[in-house]
């Protein structure tokens, strides 16, 4: 069964519109390489007060989601992505897992 996770990043002061800029025209090499390991339903929201991101995404049981930061194209979005948001010293995002205290399918 599909799994959603939810993570938080941090995104530069003054950088939000640069960050939806960047992501509106986010590459397709980049998209299909999501979708290859598995991960589809990928949100990103902005909390404007504290420039935190929320993403959340929904990945398959066999995805290889771990594999991704091995990819060319993954690397490349991140050495792009990384003057506007708070990297790691590979240009990694930050990433803060978090954990799920809440879900009700409301059907």
């Amino acid at each position: 069964m599909p799994e959603r996770i939810a993570f938080r990043m941090v995104l530069n002061p003054g950088q939000a519109e640069e960050y939806r800029h960047r992501h509106d025209e986010i590459w397709p090499q980049m998209l299909a390489a999501l979708r290859a390991a598995g991960i589809s339903d990928y949100s990103i929201w902005l909390d404007p007060e504290t420039n935190h991101l929320l993403a959340t995404l929904v990945r398959a049981d066999d995805h290889t989601m771990d594999d991704l930061p091995q990819t060319q194209i993954n690397r490349r979005w991140w050495d792009f992505m990384a003057d506007i948001m708070q990297v790691g010293d590979r240009n990694e995002p930050v990433v803060v897992p978090l954990q799920r205290v809440f879900s009700h399918g409301l059907g």
